[in-house]
């Protein structure tokens, strides 16, 4: 009797603790399923476009938190140490050189918008018009500056070196037909000087507190194939994660592309 008694408890036990293990399998996978990703931007641009996202992943069943910052470094080291899920915030060659430098395991998984560079000139009304020995001011910060003289050489104002690309500096310059003068300011100064210069390379960051719009009052401006497009980044070992990639395809979806072409009037464009 005792022994039946026995038997009767443990399979009782075993079926409560199956219930319970059940249970807690279920919740499990309910919250899993309805946890928030954490994705880290800057203000601005960058944030507006991802509440956008935010809005249409709901829809979709994926819950959003639009976690913003006001640096550039930041964004990366949260990610690194898992504190952000994504971020959405910087451009390619930024990224490549976090990656070098830093050594933070991080990838891109597409592309998302382009804050364009674009060339400016209160002398001359077209590219054609520049005249032999023009001074131009260009960024002094390695990133931007070879940004600028890729988009010169785009129109055939200047030829660099074969090979050269986003690392390009004013001595990689091998071609001059113009006779160009290069002056290298911080990037933020450069739309002040347009006054006394004949060509300012301004970034759309400090162009449009001065007053520019890259499509409707620059000479020439980068397109959405620039080496410059911004880019949705993860940790390397998520790559592959298939929420992720359901966000990414969220951002780069019609409704997405219509809000930031609609809102944003040219001054930053999709770059999917």
């Amino acid at each position: 009797m005792n022994s039946s008694i026995k038997k009767l408890l443990a399979a009782a036990l075993i079926a409560a603790t199956c219930v319970f293990a059940a249970g807690c399998g279920s919740s499990d996978s309910g919250s899993a399923d309805k946890k928030e990703i954490a994705i880290g931007v800057t203000a601005g641009p960058h944030a507006e476009v991802m509440e956008q996202v935010a809005k249409e992943a709901e829809k979709q069943g994926l819950t959003i938190k639009v976690v913003e910052f006001n640096d550039f470094v930041q964004p990366n080291k949260a990610l690194a140490e898992g504190d952000l899920d994504m971020n959405s915030m910087q451009h390619q060659p930024y990224l490549d050189n976090v990656v070098k430098n830093q050594g933070m395991k991080l990838t891109s998984i597409g592309k998302t918008i382009i804050l364009p560079m674009a060339v400016y000139s209160h002398k001359y009304k077209n590219i054609s018009e520049v005249a032999d020995g023009a001074k131009v001011t260009i960024p002094n910060d390695p990133t931007n500056g070879g940004r600028a003289l890729l988009l010169l050489q785009q129109v055939g104002l200047i030829t660099l070196k074969n090979g050269t690309s986003v690392d390009a500096s004013v001595p990689d310059v091998v071609n001059n037909p113009k006779h160009l003068e290069f002056i290298e300011l911080d990037a933020a100064q450069i739309p002040r000087s347009l006054d006394d210069t004949d060509l300012a390379c301004v970034n759309t960051n400090y162009a449009i507190p001065a007053g520019l719009n890259p499509q409707k009052d620059s000479l020439l401006v980068e397109d959405k194939d620039s080496p410059y497009a911004n880019v949705m980044v993860v940790r390397e070992d998520e790559a592959n994660n298939e929420t992720y990639k359901k966000v990414l395809a969220i951002y780069q979806s019609e409704p997405i592309k219509k809000f930031i072409n609609e809102h944003f009037q040219g001054t930053i464009l999709p770059a999917f």
